[in-house]
């Protein structure tokens, strides 16, 4: 009979402690291996990056070299571009119109985004009920996923329209005589530019007022604040470093978009300018970089003048990236900081 009082532990079978041995082996080898898979992959990743940067910059060198800052500060694009595929032997690019269309249409973009977004945001993070937060949320991540062709094509059908027939005066053509008015314009651009950027800062402003902490809310409210005191002058200044960086990255997501202000912009390289007013300063066609790119990109490559002019305008269009990148890294990094976190944990 076997001595109930007796605790001396079973031998385990030989082959189970085979196979223990044979598990911990493999798990040692795969504790070995995977670490520098990851850093393979990682710096391989890191070595594209800097690839692209390089093969553009020694693209674009030549024409920085040629004509120095006044790619930068001169205009006449299309006549030069035009000029440059007819077979001209000494061409000039100034791309200040590109420039300028560029910027103009993503601040204009960011602008309505903040307006429009900031209260998407806040009710979506403080104010809705549970039962309409999940549908709107949906909305906005499907929003993020649509492809920009298909903004451009809702924009060419429905805003470019509605411009012309409703916003454009109808003496538009005395007012501005040396050039086209029609729907596309800067302020199609912006409008259509905007409900694409919009998704990326909504998102990124809704978990920046979710991550502020309950007892910043509560005691807003202990104090007697009312609700919509609390967020503006509580949760929105302790977020701001998170919207900050929400708008940074629409706006890096605007600046290079292309397909869609092609469709609806109108496509010239021209410098709008205030002296008919606002109203026709945003009613303007405008081209921006990276549909210029787009548009005279292809068989325009092979004339090395303009393919190098056009990788000038990419090399553009990276530097501001990254200039964007930047500084949203800062600001999520002092969002960090404000909500006391480091290295991802709370202290």
């Amino acid at each position: 009979m076997t001595d109930p009082e007796d605790t001396t532990p079973e031998t385990p079978p030989l082959h189970a402690t085979a196979i223990d041995l044979k598990d911990t082996a493999g798990r040692r080898g795969s504790d070995r291996v995977m670490p520098i898979l990851l850093a393979a992959a990682a710096i391989i990743s890191a070595g594209l990056v800097a690839f692209v940067v390089f093969f553009v910059a020694d693209k674009a060198w030549p024409t920085f070299v040629a004509e120095g800052h006044k790619f930068i500060t001169h205009g006449g694009w299309d006549q030069q571009v035009e000029g440059g595929l007819s077979g001209a032997a000494t061409i000039f690019f100034g791309a200040k119109p590109l420039i300028l269309g560029t910027l103009y249409t993503t601040a204009g973009a960011v602008l309505v985004s903040l307006v429009l977004g900031l209260g998407c945001a806040i009710y979506i993070a403080e104010l809705a009920p549970a039962w309409i937060r999940r549908p709107l949320e949906s909305v906005v991540q499907l929003l993020a996923g649509i492809p920009s062709v298909v903004f451009g094509l809702v924009g060419l059908a429905v805003v470019v329209p509605f411009i012309g027939n409703v916003i454009l005066p109808a003496n538009a053509a005395d007012v501005v005589s040396d050039i086209p008015l029609e729907g596309a314009s800067m302020l199609a651009g912006i409008l259509v530019l905007s409900f694409m950027i919009m998704p990326f800062f909504v998102t990124v402003a809704t978990d920046s007022l979710r991550a502020i902490p309950r007892s910043y809310v509560d005691g807003g409210l202990a104090l007697g604040m009312t609700r919509w005191r609390t967020i503006t002058r509580i949760q929105l200044p302790s977020a701001a470093p998170g919207l900050v960086a929400g708008l940074t990255l629409a706006a890096a997501r605007g600046i290079g978009e292309a397909i869609a202000l092609s469709m609806v912009a109108g496509a010239i390289a021209y410098v709008p300018n205030m002296n008919a007013g606002p109203l026709y300063f945003l009613l303007m066609p405008v081209r921006t970089m990276a549909s210029a790119i787009v548009e005279i990109g292809g068989e325009a490559m092979n004339i090395p003048q303009v393919g190098s002019a056009l990788f000038a305008l990419a090399f553009l269009l990276l530097m501001i990236s990254v200039v964007l990148s930047v500084i949203a890294r800062w600001a999520f990094t002092m969002f960090n900081r404000r909500m006391g976190v480091v290295g991802g944990r709370r202290v």
